[in-house]
């Protein structure tokens, strides 16, 4: 039934004064009335809280106005779906953005309260695993900044991703509390609570006209309910709402149990419930895990298409314009049973055709692929979602359907490219392959580098892009110019402000007016001071949180992002083995002085990965501890990577190591960030390397290692990698230390299988590259002994960063996908 349309003709309220008496005040009232602390025995955490909350209220203005706007002007919505919103603290980038970090400082200074020791009191919001979730968090800043209408949708989980700890050199999870205090920037909305249903069967309907319907009869009902959080765009430009769903149980069930006695039945179920919100991606490696996964995917798509649908009816009466006013981007394949969500919705719940309501769903997703690893490509197991979701296992066989007498249809296409484009994956058990389902009911499905989007068409959806040649498109990714070089590197922002003027402020392009400056004396000494005092900053947090004393003169060399085989974290340890064997061998040498730094996660069951760290831990030890060395190399494992760390060692890092198995990375963003700040990239031609390569030229970036046609024809040949380590003295002898115990003492088999699969397979190309790495590291000393040319290839990196905003990118999102406009 269509809805009557809201009609705001209140009184807009009055922005809140900015001056620093009237913030000052503010300050002071809410640490009194809604802190109830007196100034006079208030803690550090009180005024924080404090300070969040005056902050808040002067972007509540800007929040309704933007709301309201909408509204009135019926602009068309974006909804970003991601499991994982990495947006970390998000009271100086609130500040920075309005313009209040000034004011607010020189309050609390009024106070005696220092701003920059609240700033680091502020927990990160631990609400993602790396670069999909950071990723998430730029874009919905950028939607802000440039002007579009946005939410973003995910879970509020109470933990989310692990805390990292470490003992003796192994990985240790435990429970991130980042909500143990509260969330100040939250909001609950509790008239935005929706029912989702999980189990049960499906009831045939005749309806008075004759006409059979299908109709879900869940067994299990939880209720999601809405948290709001306020992202806000430079200059206060708009306010878009980040929108997070908690799980809990619906009383009356709880209640039923509790009035019978079964009390025990009822806490489980309440258990059950809130445990789809507890955990960021428990893990999937047991059948109970698998489910409580396809819940937490399930739970957050229905809650978020229930609310996207009740808001557009709300304004605009029908749903036939749907495709017109709502645009839902799934971030990767987590987000994917929304197709099948929607399609329930609009069949099931308000009664349209199947024909018609595919066409809107068509119309109104697109789909981003964040990966080519298959393994990555989520696929869930037809029993599974058909005792889970047994409406949608129905609608996924109808849409199968539809999709391969398309298929069939088609000149040319065999019985193997028709079992390829299916939806279910017969070969080793039914599975329903979740990248199909994105892909078959996205009107675009985007890739974010171009390497990466043209290998998306040639591996994992060849099938699907000759079927429907028109979708696919690139996109490459960006990070917000705000938080990853304005607030975490003031000093740089401010030279490059008072060289060029503070036009790149809003417009990263115009760092291109740097590069004349590359090559200027005094301003490389300039741009060189303000790199040592970063490091410096670094080295101190490297004392602080591992007890290891590093020199701020050396050459900081950074890997920091998720441990995974194909990131090649062990080809980067293999070449500090190498390197202490080399300054021990020729203590006569002129030895650049390195310090190594490793930060990064590894999935809880991912043995490899978690080995990998012990290993870094174990090499340290050596290296760090032996006199021979004379401190010309370091060895760092800092824990529990987070934004907040990212934000002290991105400016501080000389090397950026983007070391990636061509073809393996879709694009990075760390890379970027790096780059922003000055640092010089090795890398090999992978994910968004390629274009970097292209923007900041050939001179300023080391490139090693096989291509990604050279990796493809290598596997798929009969190459024997212990040929490859049989003709490397270098890496034999490496791998011979390693394996034989010589890091490992107490165990000297430790790394034997991990080292023995260099010799068997080496899927990830370390062995095959290790000779290459090693001449470009020696390449990166060669420009680091001439300072001056490291200085202006710095320079040179950060001038050319402009592509890589992430306001460009979702400018391109808005043109040529939601068809939206920008400002």
């Amino acid at each position: 039934m269509p809805q009557k349309p809201i009609v705001y003709d209140a009184p807009t309220p009055e922005r809140r004064a900015t001056t620093v008496e009237a913030i000052q005040a503010e300050i002071l009232e809410r640490l009194i009335y809604s802190v109830g602390k007196d100034p006079i025995v208030a803690r550090p955490h009180d005024w924080l809280r404090a300070t969040i909350l005056a902050v808040r209220d002067r972007i509540m203005d800007r929040w309704m106005e933007s709301s309201r706007e909408t509204w009135r002007t019926s602009h068309k919505r974006v909804y970003y779906l991601s499991l994982e919103f990495l947006i970390g603290r998000l009271m100086r980038d609130a500040m920075s953005n309005v313009g209040l970090m000034e004011p607010v400082q020189q309050a609390l200074k009024n106070l005696n309260v220092d701003l920059g020791d609240l700033i680091n009191m502020e927990p990160d919001a631990a609400l993602g695993n790396g670069g999909l979730g950071r990723l998430a968090a730029c874009f919905l800043e950028s939607m802000s900044s440039v002007g579009i209408p946005a939410y973003g949708y995910g879970i509020r989980y109470v933990h989310g991703l692990f805390r990292q700890e470490m003992s003796e050199g192994w990985q240790v999870e435990l429970p991130e509390d980042w909500l143990a205090h509260g969330n100040p920037w939250e909001f609950e909305r509790r008239e935005s609570a929706y029912e989702v249903g999980f189990g049960g069967h499906v009831e045939p309907v005749t309806d008075p006209d004759g006409e059979v319907r299908q109709e879900w009869q869940p067994n299990e009902h939880l209720l999601a309910v809405a948290y709001d959080t306020p992202i806000v765009g430079w200059r206060g430009a708009r306010v878009n709402t980040l929108r997070l769903w908690s799980a809990q149980p619906i009383d009356p069930i709880l209640l039923d149990k509790f009035n019978s006695g079964d009390h025990i039945g009822a806490l489980e179920e309440s258990s059950k419930a809130e445990a789809i919100t507890r955990v960021l991606y428990p893990a999937d490696s047991t059948p109970a895990g698998q489910e409580l996964r396809l819940r937490q995917e399930f739970f957050f798509s229905s809650a978020s298409l229930q609310d996207i649908v009740r808001r557009h009816l709300q304004q605009y009466g029908d749903l036939g314009s749907l495709p017109d006013k709502v645009a839902i981007q799934l971030n990767d394949t987590h987000p994917a049973i929304s197709v099948a969500e929607l399609m329930r919705i609009l069949i099931d719940e308000h009664g349209l055709k199947w024909d018609y309501a595919w066409k809107l769903t068509k119309g109104t997703f697109g789909y981003t692929n964040h990966t080519l690893l298959p393994e990555a490509l989520e696929s869930w197991p037809v029993a599974l979602l058909e005792r889970l979701l047994p409406r949608h296992m129905q609608i996924v066989y109808q849409i199968n359907a539809e999709v391969l007498t398309e298929a069939r249809t088609r000149v040319g296409f065999t019985d193997q490219q028709i079992a390829a484009v299916s939806l279910i994956d017969e070969n080793g058990g039914r599975r329903v392959r979740m990248g199909q389902l994105a892909f078959v009911g996205s009107h675009s499905i985007n890739g974010v580098s171009a390497l990466h989007t043209e290998l998306m068409k040639q591996t994992v959806f060849a099938d699907l892009h000759k079927l429907y040649p028109e979708r696919i498109n690139n996109k490459t990714n960006g990070i917000t110019p705000r938080r990853w070089l304005m607030q975490c590197n003031p000093s740089l922002t401010k030279l490059i402000s008072e060289r060029i003027g503070p036009d790149f402020l809003d417009d990263t392009d115009k760092l291109k007016g740097l590069l004349p400056s590359a090559e200027d004396p005094g301003f490389q000494q300039q741009f060189a001071a303000i790199k040592l005092e970063n490091k410096r900053r670094l080295a101190r947090l490297i004392k602080d949180r591992v007890n290891i004393t590093v020199s701020p003169e050396a050459l900081f060399d950074v890997q920091i992002k998720r441990i995974h085989e194909y990131k090649r974290q062990l080809l980067n340890v293999l070449h500090a083995v190498a390197l202490y064997d080399d300054i021990r061998a020729h203590p006569e040498r002129e030895w650049v002085p390195r310090v190594k730094i490793f930060a990064g996660k590894a999935a809880p069951s991912y043995w490899n990965a978690k080995l990998i760290i012990k290993l870094i831990n174990d090499v340290a030890r050596v290296i760090n501890n032996d006199p021979a060395v004379r401190g010309l190399l370091k060895v760092v494992f800092l824990p529990n990577y987070n934004v907040s760390l990212a934000e002290i060692i991105v400016p501080g890092a000389d090397l950026s190591e983007q070391i990636s198995t061509a073809g393996m990375e879709a694009s990075g963003t760390g890379n970027m960030k790096f780059m922003a700040n000055g640092a010089l990239t090795i890398g090999t031609m992978d994910g968004a390397n390629v274009e970097m390569h292209k923007e900041v030229g050939a001179d300023n970036i080391v490139i090693f290692g096989l291509s990604t046609e050279e990796v493809e024809e290598r596997r798929g040949r009969s190459e024997v990698p212990r040929s490859v380590i049989d003709a490397s003295p270098r890496l034999r002898e490496v791998l011979d230390s390693i394996a034989s115990g010589v890091f490992s003492p107490d165990d000297p088999h430790r790394y034997r299988d991990l080292v023995g699969g260099l010799y068997d397979h080496d899927w990830f190309m370390v062995a095959r590259d290790f000779d290459a790495y090693c001449a470009a590291q020696a390449k990166v000393d060669a420009i680091w002994r001439d300072r001056s040319k490291w200085n202006a290839i710095a320079i040179r990196n950060t001038a050319s960063v402009g592509f890589f905003s992430s306001d460009r990118t979702i400018r391109q999102y808005a043109a040529d996908i939601w068809n939206v406009p920008t400002a």
